[in-house]
């Protein structure tokens, strides 16, 4: 909770920092309680206000974490964004694995559970879909012909299936056939075809796409059943017939599909893909802090937490590598790091080499590292044990880290294919994100805007900034609504059918 009884109207955060954070707007000329401090000028909710001079060239800490540095010379009570904030590199100790404390898991009769869909290789669903995957744009059209034929109403007589969704995307041709680029798209694909909330899936090519669907297959050591099957548009005959061929192919999946019911399972099935995007200020001290909170209790009941968007921890990666549970694993972190500012995004003007977007710049932070801060904190606090590729299954409990960019829909598609059958994405400017066939929690940073867009918002993490909650007890809430959801309560982000084009695997090879 933050000072409840008094509610100043600024918050900082470490007795070292150099700047705190303006609560509510602050007018110019205004003296800021407990300090000897009076602001300059208006200071936007969520914006800093230095509390001392700073020199030019001095580092900006929030959080005792440098943000940036000075541009010029600061005076107290100026207020601070990337306006006088200068990004710029800075040496970093990554101390593999130093303060690396294990989780004490609780036994397994001590273990929270809920009701999940079981699978045949030991893991568990939180829903129950069919998955209609196209191996190529070519075959978009169709999948989505496919899956909406089955709308509520000629879903009604199968109760325990939530859904037929289809999963098209722009890639699977006019693309590299090997390495990398294409290992990638088969990961993502074959994890969304295997996904334990899919309980039956159809997957379909054109026929001389580059990804063939034999090609994938033999790839991913998938293999056809009567809960797995294919076609290829050429073969059937073009658009119509393969629709029609396509309809009845899932109306006899769909009586199997609805023969499986919900069992009670333990929480260490639960794994959750962490996301967060129009993000503000308040992202670090109120909804990323709640939930890895939430992770934190999540890693204790055997479950995982997915960290993932590479860009978006840039600036704070030596605070994960140090807690990484080998030296190993936090050099790996840093080899994904590299790859991304030495050959991926040179000379880019993307997030990872400073500038973040309008929104968040809009909600108070001023560069990547001030973002990276707060995007960080959804893993919670205990140990890194494992970094994934993109898409790669997710096998290892506890916190993990995956490589992906920071675009939610492309992260949260490659932690879906990972395993995550759950997100959890926090927001402070208002992101409108749902997935499928993975149910999406929605965490508003501060109470305006979770009342502005309520019909979007599952949990109010601003209770913690009006002092209405401490982050324990938000993290308790927020845990509780992980169990509530993979037990079928429904997001808002399914009550709005949300995630019917939000499936976009990571193009990151040539198009030719």
């Amino acid at each position: 909770m933050l000072d409840a009884d008094t509610n100043p109207p600024i918050i900082r955060l470490n007795e070292n920092d150099n700047v705190a954070v303006a609560r509510r707007e602050l007018e110019a000329d205004v003296a800021l309680p407990g300090m000897n401090v009076r602001t300059r000028e208006i200071v936007p909710p969520g914006y800093k206000v230095a509390v001392r001079d700073i020199a030019e060239g001095e580092a900006i800490l929030k959080y005792n974490t440098i943000i940036g540095f000075a541009a010029r010379d600061l005076q107290v009570g100026e207020m601070l964004h990337n306006h006088n904030i200068a990004f710029q590199e800075f040496d970093r100790d990554y101390a593999y694995a130093t303060k690396f404390k294990p989780v004490t898991e609780l036994p397994e009769a001590e273990r929270a559970t809920f009701q999940g869909y079981k699978r045949s290789d030991g893991r568990v669903g939180t829903r129950n879909f069919i998955a209609i995957v196209s191996t190529v744009n070519c075959s978009a059209t169709v999948v989505h012909a496919i899956a909406d034929h089955f709308t509520k109403e000629r879903l009604a007589a199968y109760p325990n299936v939530d859904g037929v969704a289809a999963f098209a995307h722009a890639m699977g041709c006019g693309m590299e056939m090997t390495g990398e680029p294409m290992d990638l798209l088969h990961r993502t694909l074959s994890g969304y075809i295997q996904h334990p909330n899919v309980a039956g899936a159809l997957v379909v090519g054109l026929g001389c796409e580059r990804c063939q669907v034999g090609g994938l297959f033999a790839a991913e050591d998938l293999t056809e059943t009567p809960n797995l099957r294919t076609m290829i548009m050429q073969e059937q005959g073009g658009t119509r017939k393969t629709i029609e061929r396509g309809i009845a192919i899932v109306e006899e999946m769909l009586a199997e599909a609805n023969t499986c019911t919900r069992e009670e399972a333990s929480a260490a099935h639960i794994k959750v893909g962490l996301q967060c995007g129009g993000s503000d200020a308040f992202s670090s001290i109120t909804a990323n802090p709640s939930l890895g909170r939430a992770i934190d209790i999540l890693a204790r009941h055997g479950g995982t937490g997915i960290l993932s968007e590479t860009p978006e921890i840039y600036g704070v990666e030596h605070t994960l590598t140090a807690r990484a549970a080998t030296v190993e694993i936090g050099e790996r972190l840093i080899e994904r790091i590299r790859w991304w500012k030495d050959i991926y995004a040179v000379g880019r003007d993307v997030q990872i080499n400073g500038t973040v977007s309008p929104g968040n710049q809009k909600g108070g932070l001023a560069n990547i590292l001030e973002k990276s801060l707060g995007s960080a904190m959804k893993g919670g606090t205990g140990p890194l044990m494992a970094v994934y590729e993109y898409a790669e299954r997710v096998n290892q409990s506890g916190f993990v880290f995956m490589d992906t960019p920071g675009f939610d829909p492309c992260s949260a598609t490659g932690q879906i294919a990972g395993g995550a059958n759950l997100v959890a994405f926090t927001t402070g400017r208002g992101s409108c994100f749902g997935a499928k066939p993975t149910p999406s929690i929605k965490l508003a940073t501060n109470s305006p805007m979770f009342r502005a867009l309520e019909e979007d918002m599952d949990i109010n993490c601003g209770k913690v900034l009006d002092g209405d909650a401490d982050m324990e007890a938000m993290g308790q809430e927020i845990f509780q609504h992980f169990l509530d959801t993979a037990s079928g309560k429904p997001t808002k982000s399914e009550l709005l059918d949300l995630g019917r084009h939000e499936f976009i695997p990571w193009q990151i090879g040539i198009v030719g």
